[in-house]
């Protein structure tokens, strides 16, 4: 971020006077004219030109920043120490006969490190949300090494000078024993905030660096008697200075943002940027160590290098401490704390990294599972027992699975595993013993448990070349499993042309249902075994897609119920179906069969909606006949027989579809208010072979009848099977052997061509 329109304008002028004073002074330093107007141009005026310049550009800082504040307020305070030390020399100390040591200004000098200290731990503050204590031993190493460094090579003839009054030795160690602390002290933070590439940080930096290569260079040639003012050596604190204005004026409050959360979301701290520095400045205490056995460095420089190495190791244990918990936290975070499987995260992870190696000749598959009936566990028993059943999930597969497969719970009853270098007849063939495997029972508190699974099976390269198609095909192939009630089911791509996406294929069945023109029914007749005579006709939605030609309801309502569609579904089918019966009915008396799914028997407005369009389309109720599954009445069963209740007092009749295959048909069938049973085709197709369906059938019929009930036999493929249901006493048969589902308008050409029915 650059600063603000308020505040650009100034600092860039404040910054110009800098640099535009650094450059005229620079012109004197080997060529600067005679004359005590010149002397006092260099040196009182333009020198502390650059000094004014870097303050206000400092202070324009801290006005703009928010995080850096305190450190460019701390900055600015230190220039203004360093200029009041310069005019104090210049205009009190030079010219005194003889020049006191220390003077007044020697205490302005070293009061300027006080601040500049205090602005480098402003800008290591503004940059770490959270000092840990790696960071804190960083800072250690790094300032015991850099001071154990410039002891043994810098201090060592300052620390030899005893001579002369208390006052001047003390002034002469303060000098390089403050730029020793401010050397520590950069190298320190640098460790502390490790190696960046930040400008700011950068230019600071390097104008510490300048600072100290000039009190470092004095320090040797005033020791040796010849410095001379005004020299090429006053160009390196100009140019710290000007280096300080660079960095407050370029400074970037978004940077210091940037790098507080950067540390905020980092988890450890590894890695060579940050290790570089104490790594240099440990190493650097050993050379010490090394090379100054004998008394050949001072006792100091021998103690800050062994303080540098005991801080390294004591990192280096903080270090082990925190990898490991990083990686104890990493896997926590690809770990499912229930079943303590491999969850989401750790399922993708792995899936890119099988997706990498997967070829056409050695694919690799997944098996997305769900649980079926898991909800009425929940629902019986209590999360508690819900969550003892997923737990045994893992322990129930382990036998099935190969060592590099990966199980993986993916949320709710839903479970994924991977399996590298599976084609895909053998990934159906490991689903099918995986589904083998949870029919078992379980056992949950004592109490013994079945429930159901849907596997859907997806491969990839082909036909998932990323981890996201994968995961889709394996969802579609899965939901249609479920709806199928297949148990397992590999995705196929549409030949003609679909892709499977569900989503895709909910936004168009929305848009379906609001043009109003895609959605069709098909009708099938219904035939009493009796006489022959037509009966009724179920109405099977179809939908004539636009690009994938005619879908099926297999096809559709898997989409519609995930978009929640399923009830402007039903309707927009009970319209079809009454507007097709509007056109036979007043020849012949043949009622229509709609189903409803779960979301229709709970709907109480149900019975308005169904009177008013038997009104619009100027029907009677005897025209309308209603099919549910008895499954459906499983989400709230007082709900559904109050709305089938009101159906029945309007005069519509209710069946009760697919009768055989639930779970619980006996105990609603006392309560159902219904008036047809349809047996479902898997009681029916071997009736003529199977005793014991044959058994089954019969049984039902009487128990259908003794209740009032009328029986529909559906899947009547064959002649031969009709004439068996007949003789068992079925009433009404449907199926393929009557005539396969048709559009309305072959229907009407079916329905004349049929015997008339008695009216």
């Amino acid at each position: 971020m650059r600063p603000t329109r308020h505040t650009a304008a100034p600092s860039r002028h404040a910054l110009g006077l800098t640099l535009t004073a650094l450059a005229l002074f620079a012109t004197g330093v080997w060529s600067r004219p005679d004359g005590e107007v010149w002397a006092v141009a260099y040196d009182l005026v333009l020198y502390n030109l650059v000094y004014v310049g870097a303050a206000l550009v400092c202070g324009i800082a801290a006005r703009r920043a928010q995080a850096d504040r305190l450190a460019w307020w701390a900055m600015t305070t230190s220039l203004v120490w360093g200029l009041v030390g310069n005019l104090v020399y210049s205009l009190v100390v030079a010219p005194m006969p003889e020049e006191p040591f220390p003077s007044i200004a020697d205490a302005c000098y070293l009061v300027y490190y006080v601040p500049l200290y205090v602005a480098l731990i402003g800008l290591i503050r503004a940059r770490v949300a959270r000092f840990h204590a790696s960071m804190w031993l960083d800072g250690v190493v790094g300032a015991l090494g850099a001071g154990a460094v410039a002891v043994a090579l810098l201090l060592g003839p300052a620390l030899e000078v005893t001579e002369g009054h208390l006052a001047a030795v003390l002034t002469n160690l303060a000098y390089p024993v403050a730029d020793v602390v401010l050397l520590a002290l950069l190298v320190g933070v640098s460790a502390m905030l490790g190696v960046r590439r930040e400008r700011t940080l950068l230019l600071v930096g390097a104008a510490i660096a300048a600072n100290l290569v000039g009190d470092i260079v004095y320090l040797d040639l005033a020791t040796a008697g010849v410095y001379v003012e005004g020299g090429p050596l006053d160009l390196t604190w100009l140019s710290a200075m000007a280096l300080f204005a660079l960095a407050a004026h370029t400074s970037d409050p978004d940077a210091a943002r940037a790098s507080v959360q950067a540390g905020a979301r980092a988890g450890t701290r590894v890695g060579w940027r940050v290790l570089a520095l104490p790594l240099t400045c440990n190493l650097a205490s050993l050379v010490i160590l090394a090379a100054g056995y004998g008394h050949r460095f001072s006792a100091a420089a021998a103690w800050l290098a062994v303080g540098c190495v005991v801080a390294a190791l004591a990192r280096t244990a903080i270090t082990f401490r925190e990898v490991r918990a990083f990686n104890e936290v990493r896997e926590q975070a690809r770990t499912d704390e229930l079943t303590g499987l491999p969850n989401r995260r750790a399922l993708l992870d792995e899936a890119r990294r099988m997706l990498d190696t997967a070829t056409a000749r050695h694919p690799a598959a997944l098996l997305l599972l769900d649980l079926d009936g898991f909800k009425e566990v929940n629902d019986s028993l209590g999360h508690h027992a819900g969550d003892s059943l997923l737990r045994q999930v893992g322990p129930r597969l382990h036998g099935v699975l190969h060592a590099s497969d990966t199980l993986a719970r993916l949320g709710g009853d839903e479970f994924a595993v991977l399996l590298p270098d599976v084609p895909l007849d053998e990934a159906q063939e490991r689903a099918v013993r995986i589904r083998e495997q949870l029919l078992q029972p379980f056992t949950v508190e004592g109490t013994r448990l079945h429930v159901g699974v849907s596997i859907g099976v997806a491969t990839a390269p082909v036909p998932a070349a990323t981890v996201q198609e994968l995961l889709r095909c394996a969802d579609v192939a899965m939901y249609t499993a479920k709806s199928s009630r297949e148990g397992v089911r590999a995705y196929v791509p549409d030949p003609r042309g679909g892709t499977g996406d569900r989503l895709h294929t909910m936004e168009e069945l929305r848009t379906a249902l609001e043009d109003g023109g895609q959605l069709a029914v098909h009708l099938q007749p219904q035939v009493a075994l009796e006489d022959g005579r037509v009966v009724g006709a179920e109405a099977l939605v179809r939908w004539h897609h636009p690009t994938r030609g005619l879908l099926s309801p297999a096809e559709l309502l898997p989409a519609a119920e995930q978009a929640g569609l399923l009830r402007p579904l039903a309707d927009a089918v009970l319209e079809l179906s009454l507007a097709a019966t509007a056109r036979w009915w007043r020849e012949r008396r043949v009622p229509v069969s709609v189903n409803l799914s779960a979301a229709d028997v709970t709907d109480l407005d149900l019975p308005t909606k169904v009177a008013g369009a038997l009104a619009r389309h100027g029907l009677p109720a005897a025209a309308l006949t209603l099919e549910l599954v008895e499954d459906t009445l499983m989400a709230d069963p007082d709900r559904g027989r109050v709305v089938l209740g009101e159906l029945r007092r309007l005069g519509v009749r209710t069946s009760i579809d697919d009768y055989g295959t639930g779970y619980s048909s006996l105990a609603y069938l006392r309560h159902l208010p219904a008036d047809e049973l349809k047996l479902d085709r898997s009681l029916t197709r071997d009736v003529g072979r199977d005793p014991r369906a044959a058994a089954i059938v019969r049984h039902t019929v009487a128990l259908a009848h003794d209740l009032g009930l009328t029986l529909v036999a559906e899947g009547v493929e064959d002649d031969d099977t009709g004439a068996v249901l007949a003789g068992l006493g079925c009433d009404t048969a449907q199926g393929y052997a009557i005539a396969r589902p048709m559009p309305v308008e072959a229907f009407l050409e079916w329905l004349r061509a049929s015997v008339p029915a008695q009216l």
